[in-house]
């Protein structure tokens, strides 16, 4: 297991200890006040979201492959915690503490597991369009919870839809001074980030309503508070889940190691796209899964990297991980000494706190684009939003992920296929005839381009759709399959090709195979496909194979367009108005070996 700490701390540059401190008081004052309402959407007590920071801040210093990514408690794993540990908790707070600590835990053995497999490709299954949709859900979600303890209205948990009625249908009972308190936390917030973004409002805010609740005693005035915090630092050890729970406990630990993945990845990678370094994924899921598990012994909840504290660090002029121990060292000082103070926080400016840390993540831009660019991008998007509002976090990302792996294996599934002619007065493009009649085509010789991998879900519609093609065709004696698409064969494929040869030899016509990747051969080596194919049939070009079918058959017809001269020459003018794409294929493209 790879050490990332070992590779920088032993060349750390004394300049950047000033600047790495700097950046780690701004991270702390960032992440203090996130955290606390963060646990709040979690269903837990604040405190547990403070007891998040440190060892995972430190875990992530360790392990992690980015310099200045930082970790810690982020809405979406936040919202999706609380969601889980509510159908298993029974109600019970402390039984919903330990749960919480145990589905961190759960998370960082999912992650470090699948880091050591080297499974990190499986996050791509989280397409951005998909957590785009996730994302904006949840923070419909987390809004419409938040609006009654902002305005202090007597509102009760449900769907999303029950608790929007009872918003509108209790606007009447809505407690004043509470209203009054949150909205102008929540006012303060939104104009100070947007017109003095590099000072912490969030924790001015915090010790702005703490001062005022106790001088002017808020809580017997109706407002609600936080009430009493213990003080001191939590037990570290693992927490003591009953056998009953561990199943929901791993399943949970799966759901929100994907979801933090996808939130932390996203982070680092936009760090490594300015930084110019590479993010290794891998090591980031063994990293991620280190600082969920220093968050879950130390009695905090499941933690991602975030890119707003991550974008503070930049701005402070965060140089390396140093930012994260400073951070982490601060926060610990807060728990040990000041939680105490947290008891007279109203609970209206830990919403405030949460809905403008979350307003943001809503990106309106990039669904437009998703639906101008692409439909199926938008569809999947979509899918993710409406999946959150009417099943909740969990089943909402999985009926989103479901509905894009169908969608995958739906559109690679289609028959995608071009008969290829030569480009006059080209020494080896060929591309397809479609709209392009001017393309030349052989007497007897049929070039078939798959445009998709052959694979299982396509193979039968694939053997179909070519002998479909030959069979339309006018006395074709020779087809030559182009598998450039094709980097990889499964035996369904390999069975789809054998069933090609056997239907074209019974009708007396050859097959030869075109520009096959290494890989792909080998499959058909050990099949046994390529004996029975026959020597001299696979080619690494289209030209080649031509010539080798045409002398193999004997046919020595010449090559022809698809449309006469003054067709062609009206062609040819409207394409030099009008450009466009063009679909050629200049050979070789790759080599094989």
């Amino acid at each position: 297991m790879r050490l990332p700490v070992l590779e920088w701390i032993r060349s750390y540059p004394a300049r950047y200890i000033g600047a790495d401190i700097t950046a780690g008081v701004v991270v702390a004052a960032l992440a203090m006040p996130q955290a606390l309402g963060y646990a709040g959407i979690a269903g837990v007590p604040v405190l547990v979201g403070l007891y998040s920071i440190p060892l995972a801040l430190i875990a992530y210093a360790i392990f992690g492959s980015s310099p200045r990514l930082v970790v810690g408690p982020v809405s979406t794993v936040s919202v999706l915690s609380g969601s889980l540990i509510a159908d298993i908790s029974g109600g019970d707070p402390a039984q919903a503490v330990v749960l919480t600590s145990a589905l961190a835990l759960s998370a960082g053995l999912v992650l470090i597991l699948g880091g050591l497999l080297k499974l990190g490709w499986a996050a791509e299954f989280m397409s951005r369009p998909i957590v785009t949709g996730f994302v904006f859900g949840l923070v419909l979600l987390i809004v419409l919870g938040e609006v009654p303890n902002l305005l202090g209205m007597p509102v009760e948990s449900g769907d999303v839809f029950r608790r929007l009625w009872e918003i509108l249908t209790s606007l009447g009972e809505v407690h004043p001074l509470t209203a009054a308190v949150g909205l102008t936390s929540l006012a303060i917030l939104f104009l100070g980030a947007k017109f003095l973004p590099r000072i912490p409002w969030g924790l001015l805010v915090l010790i702005g309503a703490i001062a005022l609740s106790t001088v002017a005693d808020l809580s017997e005035r109706g407002v609600k508070t936080v009430g009493e915090v213990p003080t001191g630092l939590p037990p570290i050890g693992l927490p003591g889940v009953s056998v009953s729970d561990l199943g929901p406990v791993i399943t949970g630990g799966i759901a929100l190691a994907m979801v933090g993945l996808a939130e932390g990845l996203s982070a680092a990678r936009l760090l490594a796209a300015k930084g110019g370094y590479r993010v290794d994924t891998d090591q980031e899921l063994i990293a991620t899964g280190a600082a969920n598990l220093g968050s879950g012994v130390f009695g905090g909840m499941g933690v991602a990297g975030s890119l707003s504290k991550t974008a503070a660090a930049e701005r402070a002029g965060s140089k390396t991980q140093i930012t994260g121990v400073a951070a982490a060292a601060i926060v610990l000082l807060a728990v040990v000494s000041l939680a105490g103070a947290l008891s007279p926080l109203p609970k209206a400016v830990l919403s405030a706190i949460v809905i403008q840390a979350v307003w943001g993540l809503m990106d309106v831009n990039a669904l437009r684009r998703y639906r101008l660019v692409r439909r199926n991008d938008f569809t999947s998007s979509l899918a993710a939003l409406v999946g959150v509002l009417l099943f909740g976090p969990l089943y909402g990302l999985l009926t989103a992920i479901g509905l894009a792996v169908l969608g995958l294996v739906y559109r690679s599934s289609r028959i995608d296929m071009e008969i290829m002619g030569k480009v006059p007065d080209e020494k080896a493009a060929w591309g397809s005839i479609r709209n392009h009649p001017e393309r030349e085509t052989y007497d007897g010789v049929m070039v078939i381009r798959l445009d998709a991998p052959l694979f299982w879900a396509n193979a039968a519609q694939i053997a179909d759709g070519v002998l479909a093609e030959v069979q339309a065709g006018d006395d074709i004696h020779a087809v030559l399959l182009d598998l450039e698409a094709t980097s990889q064969l499964d035996t369904t494929s390999v069975d789809a090709l054998e069933l090609i040869h056997e239907r074209l030899v019974e009708q007396g016509i050859e097959l030869y195979l075109v520009r096959v990747f290494y890989q792909a051969r080998q499959v058909l080596a050990r099949s046994g496909f390529i004996e029975q194919l026959g020597e001299g049939r696979m080619f690494h070009s289209i030209s080649a194979g031509v010539r080798a079918a045409r002398k193999d058959l004997g046919i020595n017809g010449k090559s022809h367009p698809q449309m006469d001269e003054e067709d062609l020459e009206e062609r040819i003018a409207a394409e030099q108005e009008t450009p466009g794409y063009t679909d050629l294929e200049e050979e070789p493209r790759h080599w094989w070996q």
